[in-house]
């Protein structure tokens, strides 16, 4: 009936309701892409509703703005003392700059990492900042290990504000003729820890909260390893994907994305924590080490794990999506964009910041492969 009025605030009589919004009206039907945004506020919307008319946690449980094409909840977060911060890998590198760097703004910290010596290490440090921790030895790549970080940590401290899915491994072996147990490796950490993460920790945000997931500059421009360009590809998908859900349901959660380029981390070396499930570790053959040997002088000269943490905990109180702590790689990103959209072929760049020319490094490849072939070894 014409003008009919839905008289209760269920969530399906806000699903009708916001419906007949997306109606054809005047000139026509909203823009397709309106029209996706709008569908997608309404899903999680409803999600949302029925989520909160089941929980029990008092926090949760305030009153959510109804959603509307193209709104956008735009929010400042302050991070304060009693607050409760999550990061995985948060051993060594970001992870643990990340975790000193909530730890200093008086945030609770919960630490998630797959090394025990290293985990209780850090938990120590981070607890002489005055603040509250909990360590637990969280396999990422497991959902039901995320899961139980999650429940430990609301029985520990009730709440959580800012989740950080930073766990992050760069692989081993050839991506083409090794074993296909790097591929799952890398995925699992990288992919599938982000995915784990945002699905545990979301429905006790809703009250008000931020996101934070490690991707890469590699997930903007491949050309670093496949398994690992492909894992941070996929990790900008959906935390851009993930944002948009949230603003487009009106929903106080923000999102933002990490892509550094070199920082001094142990990444290179994350295969000492190669789980023994998926077999023998690859082997690394000599032409990788000539890549890897440049890699690690990029990384030892890159930047501090504590000045990427500030730019992130600043990104979070502004409710930034994007954070890039090195604007030389962008160059790079942005040519490579204005090639595909001329329809050319890709072209790896001849300088990339940090590494030596391409062409120098091909050609030690070359003689690397040769040194291989006549059973030798690579040169110095």
């Amino acid at each position: 009936m014409a003008g009919e009025v839905d008289r209760d605030d269920s969530p399906v009589s806000h699903q009708r309701q916001l419906a007949r919004r997306a109606a054809p009206h005047r000139a026509g039907r909203a823009h397709p892409v309106e029209q996706q945004h709008h569908g997608v506020a309404v899903a999680v919307y409803v999600h949302v509703q029925r989520h909160r008319a089941n929980t029990t946690d008092r926090r949760e449980a305030r009153p959510l703005p109804s959603p509307s094409v193209g709104s956008h909840y735009v929010r400042r977060m302050e991070l304060k003392r009693g607050q409760v911060a999550v990061v995985t890998g948060a051993a060594s590198g970001i992870g643990y700059a990340l975790a000193e760097g909530f730890a200093q703004k008086g945030l609770n910290i919960v630490l998630a990492d797959v090394q025990d010596d290293a985990l209780a290490a850090a938990a120590e440090r981070i607890g002489a900042h005055g603040v509250e921790t909990l360590a637990v030895k969280t396999d990422v790549s497991k959902e039901d290990a995320v899961k139980a970080l999650a429940q430990s940590t609301l029985d520990r401290f009730g709440a959580v504000h800012v989740v950080c899915n930073n766990a992050g491994v760069s692989g081993a072996g050839d991506p083409w003729f090794g074993p296909l147990a790097s591929w799952e490796w890398v995925l699992g950490v990288n992919l599938w820890g982000v995915v784990h993460g945002v699905r545990a920790f979301l429905p006790h945000l809703l009250g008000g909260g931020h996101i934070v997931n490690t991707a890469s500059i590699a997930g903007l421009y491949p050309g670093f390893a496949p398994p690992y360009d492909a894992s941070k590809h996929a990790v900008v998908a959906i935390t851009e994907s993930l944002y948009n859900a949230m603003t487009a349901a009106g929903l106080p959660v923000g999102v933002s994305c990490l892509c550094p380029g070199w920082v001094r981390t142990g990444i290179l070396d994350s295969d000492r924590n190669w789980p023994a499930e998926l077999g023998e570790k690859p082997a690394i053959d000599a032409v990788q080490e000539v890549t890897r040997g440049h890699v690690r002088r990029a990384l030892d000269e890159g930047t501090t794990p504590a000045a990427v943490a500030d730019f992130v905990l600043q990104t979070v109180e502004r409710n930034g999506f994007w954070v890039f702590p090195h604007d030389d790689f962008l160059e790079m990103v942005v040519h490579r964009w204005e090639r595909i959209a001329e329809k050319l072929d890709p072209q790896p760049p001849e300088q990339t910041p940090g590494m030596p020319p391409r062409s120098q490094i091909m050609a030690e490849v070359m003689a690397a492969m040769e040194a291989m072939a006549a059973g030798g070894n690579a040169p110095a």
